[in-house]
């Protein structure tokens, strides 16, 4: 029994949610219902997180212990009012109209298609093949503690501040962190990818014992943090800001301050905690798009590393 539909008003829109006591996520209890009123409780957090951006959703049609469905196309019946681009997929010479969020009525119409997570591109509707958010994404290997990961992410604030760029953490809803930075939208998915490269480089040389930036897994120390740089290559996503994860936890991504990254433990940033905090503190990336950064000295960095003789692993498939 999931009970009858409900008609949940956003704005200016009435959003139909169908099996609102269908349980998403079993070890808590948690049901569709619960996960809209989660994502109106964070709403000017996760607008402004995808704001404008293709969007990929990973939807659990039965709940987050069985098999999730990647969605690039918004399917057809789609309400007249849903913001959508058209991204092009070279490999395969394809176009696909993707989820485009402006309101939060979009977000809830997609919780309604069994959206749990949702993954945003780093460009915007307006031109999507320029970057506008450069994303340093701190991914912890297998034997690799919270500890270590916290070290490696002061080390990558220190460079940050160097190069006068803002860096905007928050947890990955996983074992790792994110540190978002906004940049002009002026270089290519390959340029931005090259700067995030030098980027890891540094770090990696002022953290040896921490970081890799060795490409392929089987070549990494197990208990090393992997910066993967390669989240910034086109068409690669990682969860938004506030998008809660499709684990059986149900944790969230969740913004931070830096003065709050050895303290907070992410396990403790869940749908069911995230509300307080948010109406607490409020959108902790509220001021990201005042703070663009240009990719010119990291561009300097590749080229530097280049003449010294680094190569590139190339992008993966």
């Amino acid at each position: 029994m999931t009970g009858d539909a409900v008609q949940v008003e956003v704005g200016a829109h009435s959003v139909r949610v169908s099996s609102p006591d269908r349980v998403y996520f079993p070890a808590l209890g948690i049901t569709k219902l619960d996960l809209v009123r989660y994502y109106l409780s964070v709403g000017d957090g996760i607008v402004r997180a995808l704001r404008e951006r293709p969007c990929m959703l990973h939807r659990f049609p039965k709940g987050v212990t069985a098999d999730k469905v990647h969605q690039k196309r918004v399917p057809g019946g789609a309400p007249p009012w849903l913001g959508t681009v058209r991204v092009h997929f070279p490999r395969y010479n394809r176009y696909a109209d993707e989820l485009c969020v402006t309101d939060l009525a979009e977000v809830v119409w997609a919780v309604q298609m069994s959206t749990v997570e949702f993954h945003p591109w780093n460009s915007r509707r307006a031109d999507t093949e320029r970057p506008d958010e450069w994303r340093i994404d701190l991914d912890p290997m297998p034997d690799c503690g919270y500890d270590r990961v916290r070290r490696v992410a002061h080390v990558a604030h220190e460079v940050l501040d160097e190069l006068g760029a803002v860096g905007w953490p928050k947890t990955s809803g996983g074992r790792g962190l994110h540190v978002y930075v906004r940049i002009a939208p002026e270089w290519s998915f390959g340029d931005v990818r090259r700067a995030a490269l030098a980027f890891a480089r540094e770090v990696e040389r002022r953290a040896p014992a921490d970081v890799t930036t060795t490409w392929w897994r089987k070549d990494r120390d197990p208990s090393a943090l992997f910066v993967d740089y390669n989240q910034n290559a086109r068409d690669h996503t990682v969860a938004s800001a506030y998008s809660v994860r499709g684990v059986p936890e149900a944790t969230v991504s969740t913004p931070l301050r830096w003065d709050e990254i050895d303290d907070v433990d992410p396990r403790d940033c869940t749908i069911t905690t995230v509300p307080a905090r948010f109406a607490a503190l409020g959108d902790l990336h509220a001021g990201i798009d005042d703070t663009v950064f240009g990719l010119e000295p990291l561009l300097e960095w590749a080229e530097r590393d280049e003449r010294a003789g680094a190569e590139d692993p190339g992008e993966p498939d």
